[in-house]
């Protein structure tokens, strides 16, 4: 009975963990938030929104985490294409599905 308790919470985690579409880098425990942007962008029909959003830190603090949390649950990717964890610069490219919108919270954390 335990066995298949914790076989299936097992498995419902890894179906929620591949579901999500967030992008979570580094570690943002412990860490101050310094930055916080809502990145928005509406639905055309059957075309695919891509917004790129630039983030530099004006004091050079080194970025240890970055989140960027998809509010809507679609399907839609960010990825980072400059900068990053360990820069003091990040640049992040979103990717919304097909005839969705973008609807992302980005936070950075120093």
């Amino acid at each position: 009975m335990k066995l298949a308790l914790v076989l299936a919470v097992c498995l419902l985690t890894f179906v929620c963990i591949s579901e999500c579409k967030d992008l979570i880098i580094g570690a943002t425990f412990n860490n101050r938030l310094i930055w916080q942007h809502k990145v928005e962008y509406n639905a055309i029909p059957l075309k695919k929104r891509v917004k790129e959003e630039f983030y530099a830190d004006p004091g050079q603090k080194t970025i240890k985490g970055i989140i960027a949390r998809d509010m809507d649950h679609t399907r839609a990717t960010s990825t980072v294409t400059a900068g990053g964890v360990g820069f003091s610069y990040v640049n992040l490219r979103f990717k919304s599905e097909r005839g969705s919108a973008l609807n992302y919270r980005v936070e950075v954390y120093v």
